[in-house]
C-alpha cells in the first residue's frame, strides 16, 4: 500500500470530510461523542446508518454487486480515518460486519436476496446468539437445543451476553442438534426472522458501566423455520468459524484507538499536574502515551497490510492476532483516559450520558465518557473469544507451520 496519498486521494478525503461535516444531525454527533463502547447509542446509530446507506457508503467492505463502494484500500482507510476524526457513532457490527459478509460468502441465493438489502439499508438489525450460561469461552459446549419437527426446528434453552438483543428484529444463533461425537460436531447455525416468536423472551442486563448493553434470551419451545439454516445441519461449527474471521479481523480498529489517544492528549493539555504544569508535560504521562501511540501505529500498519491483500490476512492465526492486539490496546487506551480524568471521571452520570439529555456533566465531556469506556472495555479481552483462547489458537497455528 502506498502511504503517500495522491492528489486524487486527497480530493476523496475532502469529499468524505465535507459529507461528515454536513450530513449528520446534532443528535447523531452527540451520540458519537457519547459512545463509550463498540456499540453506539442505538437510535442515533441506526439513523446515521440509513443516511450512509442513501449515500452508498454504509458498507465500504462489501463487494460492489451487493452494495459495496468498490473503493481502493487507500480510500477505505481514508474513510475510516475521517470517520473517527469527525467523532461519529460507529455502525453496529453484527449486521454489516458479521452476518452480512457471512451470507455473501456462503449463504444461499434465497438468503442473500432476502436479507442483504435490508441489512445494507439499515432496516434490519441482527443480534448474535452465541454465548450461553455455564459455557464461558468454551463456545463448543453450548447446550441450547433445536429439535427438527417437520419443516421447523423447536428451540429450547438460553443465550447470554447477547448484545443489543432488545433492539434487534432478527437474530443469528448456534444451536445443538446432535449430542453424539465431538462437541464441535452437532452444532447448527440458524437465522431467526423475528425475535418475538411465541416462547422467546429477551431480558436486558445492566453492565458495570450502568448501560443495558447485554441481554439474556430464553427459548421455550420456540418454533422457527428450517429454511433459516446456514450450511448443513450439524456443521454449524464450520459456519461459526467462518463468521468469526469477520468478527475478529474484519475491520480497521486503529483509527478509533488513535482517536481515543488524541482525546487523551487534548484533555491532558488542559489538566494541571500535581507536580506543576500540565499533565501533558509530565514525563510519566509522555512515556505511557508514547509507548501506546507506537503500539497503535504498529497495529495500524498491520491492518493496512491486511486490507491491501497482504498474505498475512490469509494466515489462520491473523483474526486471533488482530483481536488480541486490538482488545488489549483498547484497554490500555481507556486506562490512560481514566488516568487523565482522575477523580473527574469517578462520578456516575448516566442521565448526562443519555443522548438528548438536558443534564450537564459535572466536569468535561471527556470526564463523562472516560470511566464508562474504561469499565466497558474490560470485557474486550473476553468477548469474541477470550484472549487466552486466541493465544492458544495462535500457538497451534505456529506449531502447525513448523
Amino acid at each position: 500500500m502506498n502511504v503517500e496519498f495522491s492528489p486524487e486521494l486527497e480530493a476523496f478525503r475532502a469529499e468524505v470530510a465535507e459529507f461528515f461535516a454536513t450530513a449528520p444531525t446534532p443528535a447523531i454527533r452527540e451520540a458519537g461523542r457519547k459512545t463509550t463502547s463498540v456499540f453506539a447509542p442505538f437510535d442515533q446509530c441506526m439513523e446515521w446508518h440509513k443516511i450512509l446507506a442513501k449515500k452508498g457508503w454504509a458498507a465500504p467492505h462489501w463487494p460492489v454487486e451487493y452494495g459495496g463502494t468498490g473503493w481502493s484500500v487507500e480510500q477505505r482507510f481514508i474513510f475510516a480515518e475521517e470517520y473517527r476524526k469527525a467523532d461519529l457513532p460507529p455502525l453496529l457490527p453484527q449486521s454489516l460486519g458479521m452476518v452480512g459478509p457471512l451470507l455473501i460468502d456462503i449463504g444461499t441465493e434465497e438468503q442473500k436476496a432476502k436479507y442483504l438489502s435490508p441489512i445494507l439499508a439499515g432496516e434490519d438489525f441482527w443480534a448474535q446468539g452465541y454465548s450461553e450460561p455455564g459455557s464461558g469461552s468454551d463456545l463448543a459446549s453450548l447446550q441450547c437445543r433445536a429439535e427438527p419437527d417437520g419443516d421447523d426446528y423447536i428451540i429450547n434453552g438460553s443465550k447470554i451476553w447477547t448484545t443489543y438483543a432488545h433492539h434487534a428484529n432478527r437474530m443469528f444463533m448456534l444451536v445443538r442438534t446432535d449430542n453424539s461425537g465431538k462437541k464441535q460436531q452437532g452444532i447448527t447455525f440458524l437465522l431467526l426472522d423475528r425475535v418475538d416468536y411465541p416462547g422467546m423472551e429477551i431480558r436486558p442486563i445492566v453492565g458495570l458501566d450502568g448501560v443495558p448493553e447485554q441481554c439474556e434470551v430464553f427459548f421455550d419451545n420456540v418454533r422457527v423455520p428450517q429454511s433459516g439454516r446456514v450450511g448443513e445441519e450439524n456443521d454449524g461449527w464450520s459456519v461459526a468459524k467462518h463468521l468469526l474471521k469477520h468478527e475478529r479481523g474484519g475491520s480497521a480498529s486503529s483509527p478509533t484507538l488513535v482517536h481515543y489517544l488524541d482525546r487523551a492528549k487534548e484533555a491532558a493539555a488542559k489538566t494541571p499536574s500535581p507536580f506543576g504544569g500540565m499533565l501533558a508535560d509530565d514525563p510519566v504521562f509522555q512515556s505511557e502515551f508514547g509507548e501506546l501511540h507506537a503500539d497503535v501505529a504498529s497495529l495500524g500498519h498491520m491492518e493496512k497490510l491486511a486490507i491491501s491483500g497482504h498474505p498475512i490476512a490469509n494466515d489462520p492465526a491473523f483474526p486471533s492476532l488482530n483481536k488480541t492486539i486490538n482488545s488489549e490496546l483498547l484497554q490500555r487506551a481507556s486506562t490512560l483516559m481514566s488516568k487523565v480524568s482522575g477523580v473527574g471521571g469517578l462520578a456516575r452520570q448516566l442521565e448526562a450520558l443519555r443522548v438528548g439529555s438536558n443534564v450537564e456533566p459535572l466536569g468535561s465531556e471527556f470526564d463523562l465518557i472516560s470511566m464508562p469506556l474504561y469499565l466497558n472495555s474490560r470485557a474486550a479481552s473476553i468477548y469474541a473469544g477470550s484472549n487466552e483462547v486466541q493465544r492458544d489458537l495462535i500457538s497451534r497455528s505456529l506449531a502447525a507451520g513448523v
